[in-house]
């Protein structure tokens, strides 16, 4: 029986899940600025709560971005110290994904544009469609002024999810519904893993590498 854990600080939410013997639990809480303190406890929690050591896991997932550039970070590092340590694989799973399979999970929506509020006067970009359970992206992840977006070519409603949308006046998508308060969790990145762990996906640690969009985050500046 596979046991996953999961864990997401990629937004103001702080989230972690686990699967084991087909049961899952998960907590999530929005902290911000406060990750880093409270990841940890918080995987101790829940895995002392399910009675699951951390030899037990087979693999670890986490929200590897778009998203807030610390937070990234501190999944990553996190992920890394534990996959070293218990030699064990890791799955990177991206945080619009999550956020278009909490819309799944919680709305049933098919189609979904998530959007991640990336600051600078852009959003995080993805479009995503339901398929067997799964949302699967579809053409590319960006980074965008609001006025750039698109959405695909496929049918259907859409339904717009995630703090990108509070740029709704501006974006240039209409969709049906949408919900700029919906953060990436644990929960869906946890779901979104078990995928492509049956996939065969998971990959060594030390290739986890965080998704930023942006090429030039955190690059030093070039010296005058």
């Amino acid at each position: 029986m596979t046991t996953l854990l999961a864990l997401d600080t990629a937004t103001e939410a702080c989230s972690v899940a686990l699967l084991h013997d087909g049961k899952v639990t998960s907590h999530h809480e929005v902290i911000p600025r406060q990750h880093a303190q409270k990841l940890l406890p918080m995987i101790k929690q829940i895995l002392a709560e399910s009675g699951v050591a951390l030899s037990d896991l087979d693999a670890i997932a986490f929200g590897r971005g778009p998203g807030a550039f610390t937070g990234v970070r501190i999944a990553i590092g996190v992920v890394q110290g534990l996959a070293f340590a218990l030699e064990r694989p890791v799955l990177p799973v991206s945080n619009l994904a999550a956020l278009a399979q909490r819309a799944l999970r919680e709305r049933g929506t098919q189609h979904v544009a998530a959007a991640i509020d990336a600051r600078m006067d852009e959003v995080y970009w993805g479009c995503y469609q339901a398929n067997e359970g799964e949302m699967r992206l579809l053409g590319r992840e960006a980074v965008l002024p609001p006025e750039r977006v698109a959405l695909p070519e496929a049918g259907g409603d859409w339904f717009g999810a995630g703090t990108g949308w509070g740029y709704a006046p501006r974006l240039a998508a209409q969709v049906s519904d949408s919900d700029a308060s919906l953060l990436p969790t644990a929960l869906d990145i946890l779901s979104l893993a078990g995928y492509a762990w049956a996939r065969g996906e998971a990959i060594a640690a030390d290739q986890a590498q965080p998704v930023y969009l942006r090429d030039n985050v955190a690059t030093p500046k070039a010296p005058r």
